[in-house]
Order: C-alpha cells, then structure tokens, then sequence
C-alpha cells in the first residue's frame, strides 16, 4: 500500500527549511491518493505519528529546449505534492548514516 501511495519525498532546501524548523515533510504522492490513505501509508512506513496532511497539486509547466536542429517543444507532467506534518519530537531519517 506505502509504496504505490508514497513516490518519493521532495529534498530541496524550502523543504529541508521546514522538516528542521516546523517538522513539516514533503512527499511526492500518488495523484488519486486522499488525505487518509497519505497519513496511513506514512505512519506505516517511517512508523511515526502524523498530526496533518496538506496536499496540492502541481501544474505542468511548459519546456523548451534548443538544439543542433532546432527548438524542441514539451511540457514536465503535474503531480500531486503532500506536506506532512508530525507530531512533537518525532522525525524521519531520508540519509540514515550518512
């Protein structure tokens, strides 16, 4: 169930801002996944505690590109992006012993 719901977490420096100041996590999820399912597949993943789920989603965005043989057209697909946020004194670890 985790692993068709979670995609992968979202490692950029405003989501690293907020897991260390707010204890806010970003995840990339399933685009048909709710509220309930999101809170579910994290705490039986990372088994932690979970106050609430924010989701949005994210637009696609057109692309272009230049070539040797010209300009080529394309667009970068939507997802859907949740912010977690867990309860007091717990977090994940992405990096482990980094």
């Amino acid at each position: 169930m985790a692993k068709k719901i979670l995609i992968k977490p979202i490692i950029t420096e405003k989501a690293e801002n907020l897991s260390e100041n707010r204890g806010q996590y970003t995840f990339v999820v399933n685009k048909k996944a709710n509220k309930v399912e999101i809170r579910q597949a994290i705490e039986q993943r990372f088994s932690v505690s979970v106050n609430s789920v924010n989701t949005m989603i994210m637009p696609s965005k057109k692309k272009n590109r230049n070539t040797r043989s010209g300009i080529l057209k394309g667009s970068v697909s939507s997802y859907k992006k949740a912010i977690i946020t867990l309860a007091e004194g717990e977090e994940i670890d992405f990096f482990g012993d980094i």
